[in-house]
């Protein structure tokens, strides 16, 4: 494959930073320039800010702007969803204006759903290290600039990999999780493509629920980060914490109910609600 670029001019809503480190993939890592290096699919890529200018650069499995437009949803206006949620009140404002630069990557379903039965009980270093060392070991070799990257396993490469094997890469408690998830979809019993093809959210969301180690939260990032299914809104502590500061007063914020979270946020948001949980998100972890 050989090297290919892409620049898009003097894009508003477009932030390296606020993208890769918004917790919605596990994937980019930062380089001395402060640009991106990332794989997903057969692509490696950089990602680099120059002014308002984004330079994509690197080797892709196909054509780089067709690639960068599907994956960076490059083809919807952020602008118009920014501002539409803004007008909800002034704190979704003030955190928009925060991480005005977050776009909702369109994510491999299968690399999400490891990625996120991973991501329980975990954090993000930890999470990037184990899903390292998984396409290390499974993944193919891609090679670009005299380094060495490697692609998310498939189905079929990963369902070579024993409980054990897993837990020699770190997984610890998940270990039979993500080898019993790989077993349910190399068997068929699942199928990316039905979930992919699958409109309803809530049926989506069910079939999801049924995958190990999938609890409603890990489900709501599957459905938001790869099936662009904008209206859920994934709850961690960052977001229950921010939505009882904001809006519910509780003292304790742990006896605020995650029903009671949804109800607000499905009353307040609508079906921008996921892209609004990203924005307060990232507001309150980083700021």
């Amino acid at each position: 494959m050989k090297e290919q670029k892409y620049i898009l001019k003097k894009v508003e809503s477009f932030e390296p930073k606020h993208i890769f480190e918004c917790g919605q993939c596990f994937r980019w890592n930062i380089e001395e320039d402060n640009s991106y290096t990332g794989i997903f699919g057969n692509n490696v890529l950089n990602v680099k800010k120059e002014e308002k200018d984004i330079i994509f650069k690197g080797i892709c499995d196909g054509n780089i702007d067709d690639i960068c437009k599907k994956y960076f949803d490059l083809e919807t206006d952020y602008e118009k969803i920014k501002n539409q949620l803004a007008s909800i009140d002034e704190y979704l404002e003030n955190s928009i204006n925060y991480g005005k630069g977050i776009r909702i990557l369109k994510q491999d379903l299968w690399e999400t759903i490891i990625s996120f039965e991973i991501s329980a009980n975990n954090n993000i270093p930890r999470i990037k290290g184990i899903i390292d060392r998984i396409c290390k070991k499974y993944g193919n070799e891609i090679k670009w600039n005299e380094k060495i990257y490697y692609t998310f396993p498939s189905i079929q490469q990963l369902s070579k990999a024993s409980i054990e094997e897993l837990r020699q890469l770190g997984l610890g408690f998940r270990d039979k999780r993500i080898y019993d998830t790989t077993q349910i979809f190399l068997k068929q019993e699942m199928t990316l493509q039905e979930l992919e093809e699958e409109k309803n959210t809530e049926k989506a969301k069910e079939k999801l629920l049924k995958l190990p180690g999938v609890g409603p939260k890990v489900a709501d990032c599957i459905l938001l980060f790869s099936l662009k299914k904008y209206e859920v809104f994934p709850i961690d502590v960052w977001v229950r914490r921010v939505m009882n500061e904001l809006y519910i007063h509780q003292e304790d914020e742990e006896k605020v109910s995650k029903k009671q979270l949804q109800k607000l946020a499905k009353d307040k948001y609508s079906n921008l609600a996921g892209l609004a949980q990203q924005y307060l998100f990232y507001w309150k972890r980083e700021a």
